[in-house]
């Protein structure tokens, strides 16, 4: 209920609403979806590997960098020795064609470069799009067609071409992470911002709005106060597809050759030195592939079912843990 309304009641009206129940109900609808929990028991474990690459790269005695030629065969083109592309109990995924650096070592930093590029740049797009979305929704009529059409230049921009140009352009002592990660927000926030607008729209036309605005709250204090928390629920679900979305084009500009540069290790630049290896050294290409996929599946499962526990009268597109015999149960327990 709006800060407004509470405002305006009469005194010795109980007009105490639980904080928490909205939390509560969204968890409960969310613990029904299977699905969901393993795929965030898979997100919360890769960020997991992601942070602690460290010590796991210390506990094997590696590091992402080292060459050791020793282990590769000259003579055969860099081929790795031994069976399982030089896995042993020092290289425990074995080691990287020609230049002997360790798999695994540059595998759990490659999550790091990988889940965090995808983090930040979904975090700018959100910035962006939120910002822009109700400013436009909010200002004059002039101001709402002047960034809704600059919205539209920034859908209709072709991403990886865009993507392409800008990271050719900058020079090389940029750090090339953070560069990825603010050409990927910068370029694709405008779908974002059409749903803010949209949301916006419609919300601030409704009683509770009209009586924060008559309560004489400034424009950005209703955005603030009654706007925001009626949009975070279509923002949050869009945010958590766009995180598995980020993670595919920053993996496809590696592989293009412009995100992120050697030696720093990304699954999609493993992925670029792995397409001549598939037949000599498999590993080397099924692994990060293999990473990445069970990356975007899960954080794809994970943000169907935010949107659905988020939003109960839309039934999830992935029939998976999902039954509505066990939404039902959920919601009648949250009104109980």
């Amino acid at each position: 209920m709006s800060e407004a309304l509470l405002a305006a009641e009469p005194a010795g009206t109980d007009t105490t609403v639980p904080a928490a129940s909205g939390a509560r109900q969204f968890w409960r609808r969310l613990r029904t979806q299977r699905a969901a929990l393993v795929a965030a028991g898979v997100v919360a474990l890769l960020a997991l590997v992601a942070l602690a690459a460290p010590l796991l790269t210390a506990l094997e005695g590696q590091d992402p960098t080292t060459y050791h030629p020793s282990l590769v065969d000259s003579a055969r083109g860099g081929v790795p020795i031994g069976s399982l592309g030089g896995a042993s109990a020092d290289h425990w995924f074995g080691v990287e064609p020609q230049t002997g650096r360790d798999l695994f070592a540059r595998l759990v930093y490659g999550a790091r470069v990988s889940l965090g590029v995808a983090l930040a740049a979904t975090v700018v797009q959100v910035a962006l799009g939120i910002t822009l979305g109700v400013a436009a929704a909010l200002g004059r009529r002039w101001v709402d067609q002047l960034l809704s059409r600059f919205t539209d230049v920034i859908v209709a921009m072709p991403l990886m071409i865009m993507a392409l140009a800008l990271l050719a352009i900058v020079p090389a002592s940029f750090p090339r992470p953070v560069l990825v990660a603010l050409v990927i927000g910068l370029i694709s926030w405008g779908n974002i911002a059409r749903i803010v607008r949209a949301q916006t729209l419609t919300l601030k036309e409704l009683d509770y709005v009209a009586a924060a605005r008559l309560s004489g709250w400034g424009t950005w204090s209703i955005a603030r106060r009654e706007l925001l928390p009626g949009i975070a629920a279509p923002v949050i679900t869009y945010a958590a597809l766009l995180v598995p979305m980020n993670i595919t084009v920053e993996a496809a500009l590696s592989f293009l050759g412009v995100g992120v540069k050697p030696p720093t290790p990304s699954w999609g630049q493993m992925l670029t030195s792995a397409d001549v290896w598939y037949q000599a050294a498999p590993q080397y290409l099924l692994l990060p592939a293999g990473a990445l996929f069970v990356t975007v599946l899960a954080l794809t499962v994970l943000g169907d079912g935010v949107r659905t526990a988020l939003d109960p009268r839309a039934a999830s597109r992935l029939r998976i843990g999902t039954g509505r015999r066990r939404e039902s149960k959920a919601d009648e327990g949250g009104t109980a």
